[in-house]
């Protein structure tokens, strides 16, 4: 074997043994008894980008259930979700409880 190939395949391991997959969170939103349902279906289609559809139907999970998943990210993508929900939550008077947890 060449010492060009040696330091190919010495290279290649190196840079693969770094290649992790990033940490995921769920970011979760907790139900209450003052934030409306409207607004919850707001939120998960402002901030998530989800359907009407996909929104109510998590708004109902989070109703009936006590919590729902908005979706799993990255952590500093969960973390600027979450941030920016609090944010909307509080701008408007509602006490909506948004967490994020490692999957």
């Amino acid at each position: 074997m060449s010492e060009n190939s040696l330091s190919q395949i010495l290279v290649e391991r190196e840079v693969g043994d770094d290649l992790r997959e990033p940490h995921r969170y769920k970011v979760l939103l907790h139900n209450d008894d003052y934030t409306t349902m409207e607004f919850v279906v707001e939120v998960l289609k402002k901030v998530f980008h989800k359907t009407e559809k996909e929104a109510y139907h998590i708004m109902m999970t989070v109703h009936t259930k006590g919590i729902g998943v908005c979706g799993v990210y990255p952590r500093q993508i969960a973390e600027t979700k979450v941030f920016l929900v609090r944010q909307m939550a509080r701008a408007r008077g509602f006490p909506l409880k948004c967490t994020m947890e490692e999957v």
